[in-house]
């Protein structure tokens, strides 16, 4: 796509406040737009207006709906109404003045065209959407920097439990070892079957499946505690049976060929394996971005200025949430480190896929 320039654009910051919309916006008009925004409590998710000022310095001519995940590097524009170029391009002008890496562009109401004129690329539509999802059936994206990310496929977990599968089964679709026409839920559940703790995958159990899945790929676990891990929240006669098959999946790594280092694997060493493009399942709770303290698998697979770039195969419908949000998702390093930071000890798991002559090693620490 060609450079597209920024014009200067007169705007200002408004929150959005679904029960007293501004005159000036209602001016505007579009009145099922505005509904639609009003349709779900988009509160957590920092709702506002980067509202264009018109010639006459009082009404707006613009006001575009803007959103985005707490602690993450990007904005959604929902939806924009009036003058829309001059509101996307107060949307991206805000962008940077915030250094966010990319403004993405639910497709409501925009054309591919439209978006296309404004800057945005399509975003490939997703295989499937997550359980109780929904969303438009378009989305856009601008990166806000010259480096290129390679886009995966999107795919909505299709239960409440499946996430680590579907990051696997995602990373190994973008590396090119899993054809698209063999992604869907039997999949899904086939791998998550192999893996599972019942009903959570565990960084240990997961690497094993994929190894068996895919028994050329270099798989790596990074567990950074002994013992048996994501039980707390069961009753104690509940854990124990889990914590067998925990230490029987340790048993099998070592069966398989599947490596498990326990040093701490930092934001440094992930974008290094990213560099050298391999696949980093990383094990996150949701409280930062959500406001839910409950473990969940991303896949980082990518890493531009200021962020690492990730799938979740889990939207929060309830806020406005949708796959335009979790697809080509952009963290910095600093918040992906406190949300793969797991309660209560502390400990981090992540399990990473490297091509099939490649196994992936952590250099020694400094001072080692």
């Amino acid at each position: 796509m060609p450079p597209h320039q920024d014009t200067l654009v007169n705007s200002t910051v408004v929150p959005f406040e679904p029960a007293a919309l501004p005159a000036r916006l209602k001016r505007l008009g579009h009145h099922d737009v505005l509904e639609r925004w009003r349709a779900v409590d988009r509160s957590a998710h920092d709702p506002h207006i980067v509202a264009v000022v018109g010639d006459d310095g009082e009404d707006w001519a613009a006001a575009p709906l803007v959103t985005a995940r707490p602690h993450t590097a990007y904005l959604k524009i929902v939806d924009a109404v009036g003058d829309v170029p001059a509101a996307v391009e107060a949307v991206v002008a805000h962008a940077r003045n915030r250094e966010l890496a990319q403004v993405k562009w639910e497709g409501w109401t925009v054309t591919p065209e439209a978006a296309a004129t404004a800057g945005f690329a399509p975003l490939s539509p997703p295989l499937t959407h997550a359980e109780g999802a929904s969303g438009p059936g378009a989305g856009h994206v601008r990166w806000l920097h010259d480096e290129a990310v390679d886009e995966p496929p999107y795919y909505g977990q299709t239960t409440h439990f499946t996430c680590g599968a579907v990051t696997a089964l995602v990373a190994q679709a973008h590396a090119g070892r899993l054809p698209k026409e063999s992604f869907d839920r039997r999949a899904e559940l086939t791998l998550w079957r192999d893996a599972t703790n019942f009903p959570a995958c565990e960084p240990v159990g997961l690497g094993v499946a994929v190894r068996r899945a895919w028994p050329s790929s270099q798989v790596t676990v990074f567990l950074d505690v002994d013992r048996p891990v994501l039980l707390g929240h069961y009753p104690q006669d509940e854990q124990g049976w889990r914590a067998v098959l925990q230490e029987t999946s340790r048993a099998e790594a070592g069966r398989v060929g599947v490596p498990i280092d326990s040093q701490h694997l930092s934001m440094t060493a992930i974008r290094s394996a990213l560099g050298r493009r391999e696949h980093v399942l990383l094990l996150v709770s949701l409280a930062e971005m959500q406001g839910f303290d409950v473990p969940h698998w991303v896949l980082c697979h990518g890493a531009v200025p200021g962020a690492v770039v990730i799938e979740d195969p889990w939207t929060n419908t309830a806020a406005g949430d949708t796959w335009v949000d979790a697809h080509l998702l952009p963290v910095p390093p600093p918040s992906l480190d406190a949300m793969s930071t797991i309660s209560p000890d502390g400990f981090r798991g992540a399990v990473i896929i490297g091509s099939p002559e490649r196994r992936t090693a952590l250099p020694p620490e400094p001072g080692a």
